[in-house]
């Protein structure tokens, strides 16, 4: 009886080490640790809104951890992530109350990857929606998702420019790398009108 006892302690036990290391966390246990990290290391966060289905979401990370721009990143913000807006077969992978987090910064209309730069207390310093001259970030713009077009490259660039030490040389790095995520043109048959 004692092995028998002991066996299913084992198993149960087994059973919650797995369950509780699989566990998401939510939105609020990341955003506070992204906080508490940037306040540590006198960064910016970058909080970046991004789902498994995202083939601009996959690139935004690409870009980020290239190895000619990743160290430069990586010394003025803190990245985090918040999954959201997973299909059905995957709503497990969304971080609890990131969709709340979404509208909260204003996303929840702009597709993804929508992404904030913050200071280490939670002021939204930017954004990747590009908005009318004299709007206010509680108003909605243009998502730039993953920078790939000249002007959405040039928009967050500037927006890098303003909220951390990067130097003009490493912006153009940044900038040159985001770049290569614009799609070629696609080529016009010969021979036609």
């Amino acid at each position: 009886m004692k092995k028998i006892t002991l066996l299913l302690s084992l198993i149960l036990v087994v059973g919650f080490s797995s369950y509780a290391q699989t566990t998401v966390p939510s939105a609020d246990e990341v955003l506070k640790q992204a906080y508490a990290q940037a306040t540590t290391e006198n960064k910016k966060v970058l909080l970046i809104f991004h789902a498994s289905w995202c083939g601009w979401c996959k690139k935004m990370e690409a870009s980020l951890n290239d190895p000619s721009c990743k160290q430069m990143i990586d010394n003025n913000y803190v990245i985090a992530t918040l999954d959201v807006l997973e299909r059905p077969a995957k709503k497990d992978l969304e971080n609890p109350g990131s969709t709340a987090a979404l509208a909260k910064f204003h996303g929840e209309k702009s597709g993804l990857p929508f992404w904030i730069i913050l200071d280490e207390k939670g002021k939204v310093l930017g954004d990747s929606q590009v908005r009318q001259k004299g709007a206010t970030l509680d108003t909605y713009g243009d998502n730039v998702g993953c920078p790939a077009s000249e002007s959405e490259v040039a928009y967050f660039v500037q927006l890098l420019k303003s909220t951390s030490k990067l130097t003009d040389g490493d912006l153009a790095v940044i900038s040159k790398r985001f770049a290569l995520n614009q799609p070629a043109p696609v080529a016009k048959p010969t021979g036609s009108n």
